[in-house]
């Protein structure tokens, strides 16, 4: 009997000292059968499982740009005619002029005080002008100034919570990149383009007069202008500007303003009203053989023999412009501005503008065979019309 006593005390203390041991390390396999609350409530529990999106897709960057991309529509009254009250004018003609012009565009909030940058041409001669953000709000917007040389503007709206685009680095930039276009199209409502970088620095295309684009061959249509170009982080790397189109639509060339420059003109736009900019007053052309022929220039006895010589040739000077008085002569070849080497025309106007009117800057030149320094004290760069698209 007592053989029996110590067998069973011994197997009691085995599955004590088990069920403590599994209660411990597997709770679960305690509780194998769900009570009815607990399985009402595993079924009436959303799914919060998330899919991951596959390899290569851009999903992430569309889903953070997007929101901060919205929808721009214009409207112009159209001029009346001289005779547009006269009756018999009316019985002959009908009303002539009575209906508005109205435009579609796009814009990138950039500022949580509800900034918006977008295209010049998106909101030129507008009377009213009305944003439509992502999440279906619409509000009317103030144009806070414009660029017309660069083909910008800036807008401003009063709205809480708005979504704000990360600015990336378009310096960064390299021909290969991949990107995306946000916009709407042809106001089907917003659209996300992919492509890559084809080129950089693109220039003499005849759209703006400060030109330094990224060509991309996402897809840019009517519409799109002043969207978002953005990288696989959803960062703005552009404003989308412009394409090259026979048909109007889409050929897989478009072109965008680099954020750098974008963010530039809204700086200078927001504190002071506009964009300041350098000018001199002066025709370049770029160096050829034959300007160089005509004006007898010749690289310089110190250059290396077989080099290239690079520079911008002065083939006209402003009679009592900042250049005249600096003492820039046609035939000059200028080759840096303030330390900035200058290659073509589009670099010679950029350094210049990028000088502060009224504070002396050394411009490099080439004369004849010479090479000298000028100070040269720019003015204020006269404001133009903005360039027939």
């Amino acid at each position: 009997m007592q053989r029996l006593w110590q067998i069973f005390s011994q197997t009691v203390t085995i599955l004590v000292a088990a069920y403590f041991v599994t209660a411990t390390l597997k709770p679960e396999w305690l509780n194998r059968r769900p009570s009815v609350a607990g399985l009402v409530a595993t079924l009436e529990a959303p799914a919060t499982t998330s899919v991951a999106a596959p390899a290569g897709s851009l999903s992430g960057a569309a889903r953070k740009a997007s929101p901060t991309v919205v929808s721009i529509n214009t409207s112009k009254t159209a001029a009346r005619t001289p005779h547009s009250n006269d009756p018999w004018f009316k019985f002959f003609f009908g009303e002539q002029g009575q209906e508005s012009q109205t435009g579609l565009g796009s814009g990138v909030i950039v500022s949580a005080d509800g900034y918006i940058l977008t295209n010049n041409h998106v909101v030129e001669g507008a009377d009213e002008i009305e944003v439509v953000l992502n999440d279906s709000r619409r509000v009317q917007a103030k144009v806070i100034g414009t660029d017309p040389d660069s083909d910008l503007a800036v807008l401003k709206i009063a709205l809480d919570k708005l979504p704000t685009i990360v600015l990336g680095s378009s310096d960064a930039l390299q021909v290969g990149d991949q990107v995306l276009a946000i916009g709407n199209p042809f106001g089907v409502g917003q659209t996300v383009t992919s492509g890559i970088v084809s080129a950089l620095g693109r220039n003499h295309l005849g759209i703006n007069t400060f030109e330094n684009f990224i060509q991309t061959d996402a897809a840019i249509n009517p519409g799109n202008s002043g969207g978002a170009l953005v990288d696989v982080n959803g960062n703005l790397l552009g404003i989308n500007t412009a394409i090259y189109s026979r048909s109007g639509g889409s050929m897989g060339i478009g072109f965008a303003i680099p954020v750098s420059t974008a963010k530039q003109v809204m700086e200078g736009i927001v504190k002071d009203g506009q964009v300041t900019r350098g000018w001199i007053g002066v025709e370049p052309q770029d160096l050829s053989p034959e300007l160089a022929e005509t004006f007898g220039v010749k690289p310089p006895k110190d250059s290396e023999n077989g080099a290239p010589f690079e520079g911008v040739i002065i083939t006209g000077v402003l009679q009592n412009g900042p250049a005249a008085q600096a003492g820039i002569q046609p035939g000059d070849v200028i080759t840096a501005v303030a330390s900035h080497k200058v290659r073509n025309v589009s670099e010679l106007l950029s350094n210049v503008a990028a000088l502060k009117p009224g504070t002396a800057a050394p411009f490099e030149l080439l004369r004849k065979e010479k090479i000298i320094t000028l100070k040269v004290s720019p003015g204020l760069r006269p404001k133009s019309r903005a360039v027939q698209r």
